[in-house]
C-alpha cells in the first residue's frame, strides 16, 4: 500500500493554472526528492497536502490508503501522519529541547498543567528513534545547525507511529554543510530503514541525487519526469528536466592568471577563528576560498569587508593600504570593498522594503540628491536592475520578502555591483537558489569582472568554483592558504578533505 498517493492535484489562480494534473505516489521507506525551478508549483502542491490550498476539483489524496477529503483539513492530515519541517525550521531558542518537541501537543495532568516529566520522556523516545544523543533540558538556542535541524525534525516525528508517517522537509536542510548534513541525513536514512517516508524538497541537486530513493520533477504545473536516483542519477539529467534543455557546463570564457601587479592584495589577515590570511586578486581575476566546514574559512568574507573584528593584518588596494585591525564596513565601502553575504535575510536585505529600495540604498548617502530627484532616479535604477539580472516579478514595487530565494539573491547581488567596487566579495552566492537562477548568477559575477573589478568568492559549493574561477585556495586547519585545482569540482574536493599539506602562501 502506498504511503501517499496524489491523483489529479490541479490548482488554478484566476486566469492562472499553476498546477495541472499532478500525479505523485510514494511508497513506505521512501525518500522522494522533490525538485523544480521557483515557479514550477512545489510550494503549491505542499500546501494543498497540508490545507493551504484548496485543489480544483477532482483531485484525489490518500494516506495509507485512507482518502483525505478536499480541502484537506490539518487535522486530518496530521491525524494520518503527515507533518511538515519548514525551511527556517520554526524552533524557539528561549525554550529547551523538549519543549520545542512537544510544543502544539503538550502532555498535561489531570489538572490541566503541563506535565513536564511526560515531556521529558516524549523528547527523549522520539530523539532515540532517529539516534539522536541530546539532552531534552538543553535550551535550542545553545544548539548547533545540525542538531537544531535534529530537534525541528524529531518535533516533526513525534505524532508518527513508528514506521509509519509521511514528513516534508521544505528546504530544512538548506543552512547544513559538510559533517553536518552528512549527520542529518544518515538520521533521514535511519527514519526511512524503519518504514516512515519522507518527501524532501531541495535547490541542491546533488543532495537530491544522492539521498532519494526517486526524484520527481516539477515544470510549469506539470510532473515532466521521475527519476530513479537509487542507481546513481546524475546531477545534469536533473537540471535538464528542470529546465527542458540541456544543461552545459558554465565556462568562463578565458580563465586568466592572475596579474603580476595584483589590485586587491591581503596581508597576514586574522580573526576569531581564521589567521595567517594572504592572497592577491588581480584586476578582473576571480579567486574562490574554500575549506573544512568549521576550521575558520567561513570568517573571510566578513573580515575582508569589515563586517567581523580582524586581530591582525593589512589591506592593499589599488595605492591605499589599510590596516584591517582598525577597518569598519564604512571604510571598507570607501576603499571599494562590498559584501554580498551568506545570510540575506539577515544581512543583506532590508526584506520590508521594495526592490528599488534595496537596490539604491548604498547609495543614496553619495549622491546627495533632492527628496524629488531621488525617487525618479530610484525608479530608473530599480529598472535597470530588475531588467540586467531577469528579476522577478518585474516589478520594482515588489517587496524583497515576497520575492523566492533565487530573485533575492539577484537583488542582493544587483545593490552591490552597481557600486563598481573594486573588490566584490561573495559569501555562499548560490545558496538555496535553484538551477537556473544559479546560471543566470554566476554570468553576471563573470560580467562585472569586464570592467576590471576584483572578485573574492568564498564557498563550499566545489563546483561553483570551479566553473568560474580562476585560481581557487583551500584554508588549512593549521591556518594559511594553499593552492586547489581550480578545474575539476571532484579533485577540489578531495584535496579539502585530505591530511593538510605543510603550509604554503596563497599568494
Amino acid at each position: 500500500m502506498a504511503r501517499l498517493e496524489l491523483r489529479g492535484i490541479s490548482k488554478t489562480f484566476g486566469p492562472n493554472r499553476v498546477l495541472s494534473g499532478v500525479d505523485l505516489t510514494v511508497g513506505p521507506g521512501e525518500i522522494r526528492g522533490l525538485a523544480g525551478q521557483n515557479g514550477s508549483g512545489k510550494s503549491t502542491l505542499i500546501k494543498i497536502l497540508t490545507g493551504v490550498y484548496a485543489p480544483d476539483p477532482g483531485a484525489r489524496i490518500s494516506v495509507d490508503g485512507t482518502a483525505l477529503g478536499t480541502p484537506v483539513r490539518w487535522q486530518a492530515a496530521h491525524a494520518a501522519g503527515v507533518s511538515v519541517v519548514h525551511q527556517d525550521l520554526g524552533l524557539l531558542d528561549h525554550l529547551t529541547v523538549a519543549e520545542n518537541i512537544c510544543v502544539g501537543g503538550f502532555p498535561t495532568t489531570r489538572m490541566g498543567r503541563i506535565d513536564r516529566s511526560a515531556c521529558d520522556r516524549i523528547s527523549a523516545t522520539t530523539l532515540s528513534r532517529l539516534g539522536v544523543d541530546l539532552d531534552p533540558a538543553t535550551y535550542v538556542g545553545e544548539l548547533s545547525a545540525a542538531q537544531r535541524a535534529e530537534v525541528a525534525i524529531a518535533r516533526a516525528l513525534r505524532d508518527h507511529a513508528p514506521g509509519q508517517g509521511l514528513m516534508i522537509l521544505d528546504e530544512s536542510t538548506r543552512a547544513l554543510r559538510g559533517s553536518d548534513l552528512d549527520r542529518v541525513h544518515g538520521m533521514l536514512r535511519q527514519m526511512v530503514a524503519g518504514g516512515s517516508s519522507v518527501i524532501m524538497i531541495s535547490h541542491s541537486l546533488h543532495e537530491l541525487a544522492s539521498l532519494s530513493d526517486c526524484v520527481t520533477v516539477l515544470r510549469d504545473g506539470r510532473v515532466v519526469a521521475d527519476l530513479d536516483a537509487a542507481a546513481g542519477l546524475p546531477e545534469h539529467e536533473i537540471a535538464r528536466a528542470m529546465l527542458g534543455d540541456s544543461v552545459t557546463r558554465f565556462d568562463r570564457a578565458g580563465k586568466q592568471a592572475a596579474d603580476e601587479r595584483p589590485r586587491i592584495v591581503v596581508q597576514g589577515m586574522a580573526g576569531q577563528h581564521a589567521r595567517d590570511i594572504t592572497f592577491s586578486i588581480g584586476a578582473g581575476e576571480i579567486v574562490g576560498i574554500t575549506g573544512v566546514p568549521g576550521s575558520g574559512y567561513e570568517e573571510i568574507p566578513a573580515l575582508v569587508a569589515g563586517g567581523a573584528r580582524t586581530t591582525a593584518g593589512m589591506l592593499h588596494v589599488d595605492n591605499a593600504n589599510v590596516d584591517l585591525a582598525r577597518f569598519s564596513v564604512s571604510r571598507a565601502m570607501r576603499s571599494g570593498v562590498v559584501l554580498v553575504p551568506e545570510r540575506r535575510d539577515r544581512d543583506g536585505l532590508a526584506l520590508e522594503l521594495t526592490v528599488q529600495d534595496n537596490v539604491t540604498l548604498p547609495r543614496l548617502r553619495r549622491l546627495r540628491r533632492s527628496f524629488f530627484l531621488s525617487r525618479t532616479w530610484r525608479a530608473i535604477e530599480g529598472r535597470r536592475a530588475i531588467d540586467e539580472h531577469g528579476i522577478r516579478p518585474a516589478n520594482p514595487h515588489a517587496l524583497a520578502r515576497q520575492l523566492s530565494g533565487g530573485n533575492q539573491q539577484k537583488v542582493l547581488l544587483a545593490k552591490w555591483m552597481a557600486m563598481r567596487p573594486k573588490l566584490l566579495v561573495l559569501h555562499e552566492p548560490t545558496q538555496a537558489v535553484d538551477v537556473g537562477a544559479r546560471q543566470d548568477i554566476l554570468h553576471k559575477i563573470a560580467d562585472i569582472t569586464q570592467d576590471g573589478t576584483g572578485v573574492l568568492i568564498v564557498s563550499s559549493e566545489a563546483d561553483d568554483l570551479t566553473a568560474i574561477c580562476d585560481r581557487v585556495l583551500i584554508y588549512q586547519a593549521d591556518g594559511g592558504l594553499t593552492p586547489g585545482d581550480s578545474d575539476d569540482a571532484d579533485t577540489l574536493l578531495e584535496q579539502v578533505f585530505t591530511t593538510p599539506a605543510p603550509h604554503m602562501t596563497g599568494q
